[in-house]
């Protein structure tokens, strides 16, 4: 993993061989920083403005996707033409598209009740943040002494290990979170898929060059996609830190420098 700004000539080159360049960012860490509570994570004037000049760059079709709810998400970038994946991938809006997968919607009612549990359990517990997202539902322990961790995820598991043994449900860890979505073979890099097949037809995908900037373990599956495509897959972390993206930027400061940047190239300088 290279750090991305260091290879800019080759970079910078590739893009502009390209007409069709679909750059698809996750959100909480990439868009915005890592911040205590998810209702915080609010984008910078300075993201949004760069985010929303790209959208009108014909050669680029921009995305974000997040493992927020997609009425969430669309609410925090709220910029025009724009797709919107939410919920990981399990719903998704944009131009022309409205996409909800058909097993995950079946499986609301499970989520449902597993978030009311996960809610009366850690109401007395200092720190824990559950969120019901519809289709997905986290619990965030960023907040929580460290003695008490060992207590989190033991309350966590023994809610969680009878819906996932009987295949209901799968639970992933994220950044201080745990995760639980529909037990369906879905993922960030299957709506990554999705989209492209959307809106690149076979017959211009030559001239595609797709990019995914993320930073977490779900951004792991839209990044192999990418790299499937030849795209440019980018890692909001450290050197050295396990990934199979391409590329590095330190953090969402340098996201939207990398924005700029492609601004400028869209402009033809």
């Amino acid at each position: 993993m290279e750090y991305l700004f260091n290879d800019w000539v080759y970079i910078d080159k590739k893009i502009r061989e390209r007409r069709n360049i679909m750059l698809l960012c996750d959100y909480d860490g990439t868009l915005t920083p890592i911040v205590d509570r998810p209702e915080l994570a609010v984008m910078s004037e300075g993201m949004h403005k760069a985010l929303d000049r790209l959208v009108g760059r014909k050669q680029f079709i921009l995305g974000v996707i997040s493992g927020r709810a997609l009425a969430d998400i669309k609410e925090r970038v709220n910029i025009n033409g724009l797709i919107y994946a939410g919920n990981h991938g399990f719903e998704i809006e944009g131009p022309g598209l409205k996409f909800i997968h058909p097993l995950a919607d079946e499986l609301t009612s499970v989520l449902r009740l597993i978030s009311q549990v996960l809610h009366k359990a850690f109401k007395n517990m200092r720190g824990v943040i559950v969120e019901d997202k519809g289709m997905t539902v986290s619990v965030h322990y960023r907040l929580v002494a460290d003695a008490q961790l060992p207590e989190v995820h033991s309350k966590f598991e023994s809610i969680v290990t009878g819906a996932r043994a009987m295949g209901k449900i799968r639970t992933t860890d994220g950044k201080k979170v745990h995760e639980i979505r529909p037990a369906i073979a879905w993922d960030k890099g299957k709506a990554v898929n999705l989209i492209i097949e959307k809106y690149i037809p076979q017959q211009r995908r030559n001239n595609l060059l797709p990019v995914y900037i993320g930073d977490d373990r779900t951004d792991e599956d839209a990044f192999k996609v990418i790299n499937q495509y030849g795209g440019i897959s980018i890692l909001v972390g450290r050197e050295g830190q396990a990934s199979v993206a391409k590329y590095y930027l330190n953090s969402p400061e340098e996201v939207g420098t990398l924005l700029v940047e492609l601004y400028k190239i869209g402009l033809g300088g």
